[in-house]
């Protein structure tokens, strides 16, 4: 198809063989549209005509790639496009995950006059705030890993068009040699290579708080344009969790008209850039947890667009979830559930609460306590161990994974209650409200929740961070003074888990998370631009006037 500024995008078709008009559902990715033929086949199998197209500037395509620019002209041109095919009824739904969410959400803003629905799957709703960054943090794994998949094809591309051997024939010594070239002039490496192959990288680097670069994109702020059904599809251990969840409550409160509003599903399963598997990180979570996205998908459309009374029928109960624990689905009258209680856990101790040796333990009740210190070290970061990650997992391993090498540290406070003497289930949003001080001018405080099993083994739930200077809004930054005692309100997200009998309820607090978020250098400055660090001393405060809590969503 050509786009209305006259760039050539490629789709493969897949249409069932009876010659009638069926339903289209598109999908337009950045991944290469060739890995996708068994939904196309699935699909066409079961009545809809399927369009899989590589976005803008990937593979197959003619243009430009750079993230998020181009996705809702091109999507509302390729909604037009694929209804007007033949063998199409003219009814257009869009589907799959990641950056595809993002294609479909975009899309949907522009809102093409043919598009019926959308089935976003594990994506994010602002690509500043959950998807570079998250409480101001850089969110750096997932954005040079990503960054650097991509940057394969590109690469591919202009070696395609510029390779060639008599550009270096000249070249002495001969050990010199450019292999190829990436375009006229000397090899680049380094900044210049980057700007050659990902300049978006450096655009996003270059805007850290939320400016208009990431506004002419928000998914946030027009809901009020999406004007068509969606079944957003999340995952517990999914790094676009928290986006996800905003889209759904967002599209279920303040999309365009009464219906779209009404058609808001949601589905939480386990894994998503994790995987789909029973078995995501270190746990199996039974038989009833593998998921099938692509029969979630055609279960979806077929419910939609050709009234099919299956899971997604009963508006009285529009939400799924899989809940950890007890290792079952259910479905829920709304998100969060009506029926879970935000209940506060007082952080406490006698003044040395570093460590899983320390003496930091979580109580129902606000006490008059003691204050814990750590000291933070650029240098020596505590580590990413498993957690919501994309995109390397062979080198960096996402999902549920034990925690007790983290919790050695004594640069991480460990907080736990007792054993439970009966289940405790928690599901919906999970808060830290932490008084803090640090003797930098600026720094970072991450949170993590964590299942204790008997057997002492600690599995991560969800996290969160908060940087210093950001605590009041990611659109400004407020700079802190040293010494000085701070609220920082830490989102970790939400959960569905059940704390069974026996087990502990853990939280770890600290100052780093690397590399899934960059290090805070405590100097004020930015690792963009400054490669200049010193260690911090913070502490927590947890006294009558300085209520430090962890808050959950617990379900009586």
């Amino acid at each position: 198809m050509k786009t209305r500024d006259g760039v050539t995008l490629v789709a493969d078709v897949y249409r069932p063989a009876d010659g009638q008009k069926h339903a289209v559902l598109l999908t337009r990715t950045p991944y290469n549209k060739d890995n996708m033929a068994p939904i196309g086949m699935k699909a066409a199998q079961r009545g809809f005509v399927v369009v899989i197209q590589d976005t803008r500037g990937r593979f197959n395509s003619d243009g430009e790639w750079y993230p998020f620019k181009h996705e809702s002209a091109d999507g509302y041109d390729a909604v037009e496009w694929a209804a007007a095919l033949p063998g199409s009824d003219g009814r257009v739904g869009m589907f799959s995950g990641s950056y595809v969410g993002a294609t479909q959400m975009l899309a949907a803003i522009a809102q093409p006059p043919h598009l019926a629905g959308i089935c976003p799957v594990v994506t994010a709703s602002n690509y500043h705030e959950n998807w570079t960054y998250q409480g101001g943090a850089f969110e750096q794994w997932f954005s040079q890993s990503w960054t650097s998949g991509l940057a394969r094809d590109t690469t591919t591309r202009l070696v395609d068009e510029s390779s060639n051997a008599r550009l270096g024939e000249q070249t002495l010594p001969l050990t010199e040699f450019p292999v190829f070239n990436l375009g006229p002039g000397p090899v680049e490496t380094g900044a210049a290579l980057t700007k050659k192959l990902a300049p978006y990288y450096e655009d996003w680097i270059a805007h850290p708080i939320y400016d208009d670069y990431w506004k002419q994109w928000s998914i946030e702020e027009n809901y009020q344009n999406i004007q068509v059904p969606a079944l957003t599809i999340a995952a517990w251990y999914d790094i676009f969790l928290g986006g996800s969840l905003r889209n759904y409550i967002g599209l279920r409160d303040h999309a365009g008209n009464a219906e779209a509003r009404a058609k808001q599903r949601l589905v939480v399963a386990i894994g998503g850039h994790s995987g789909w598997d029973r078995r995501v990180g270190t746990v199996d979570f039974g038989p009833e947890a593998p998921f099938d996205e692509n029969e979630i998908i055609v279960e979806w459309y077929e419910y939609l667009f050709l009234g099919e009374q299956n899971q997604f029928a009963d508006s009285s109960k529009p939400v799924r979830i899989f809940v950890m624990g007890k290792n079952q689905w259910r479905s829920e009258a709304a998100w969060p559930p009506p029926g879970a209680k935000p209940v506060h856990y007082y952080l406490q101790s006698a003044g040395k609460a570093n460590t899983t040796a320390g003496d930091g333990f979580l109580s129902a009740t606000a006490k008059r306590g003691a204050q814990d210190g750590f000291v933070y070290d650029p240098a020596n970061p505590v580590p990413t161990v498993g957690g919501p990650l994309c995109c390397d997992s062979e080198h960096l391993p996402p999902g549920p994974r034990d925690q007790r090498e983290v919790e050695v540290r004594k640069d991480v406070l460990v907080y736990s209650t007792p054993p439970f003497e009966a289940d405790l289930e928690v599901t919906g949003p999970v808060t830290l409200d932490l008084f803090a001080s640090t003797t930098a001018a600026d720094t970072d405080f991450t949170a993590k929740l964590v299942d204790v099993a008997p057997d002492g083994t600690a599995v991560n739930l969800t996290d969160g961070i908060l940087r210093a200077r950001y605590r009041n809004s990611t659109a400004k930054a407020d700079p802190i003074e040293p010494g000085k005692i701070y609220e920082y309100r830490i989102d970790l997200w939400s959960t569905s888990n059940v704390f069974l009998k026996g087990h502990q309820l853990r939280l770890e607090v600290s100052s780093s998370n690397f590399p899934r978020f960059d290090r805070n250098l405590n100097t004020g400055r930015d690792a963009a631009t400054s490669a200049e660090f010193v260690k911090a001393t913070s502490v927590v405060y947890h006294d009558a006037k300085h209520p430090s809590a962890l808050i959950l969503s617990v379900v009586p």
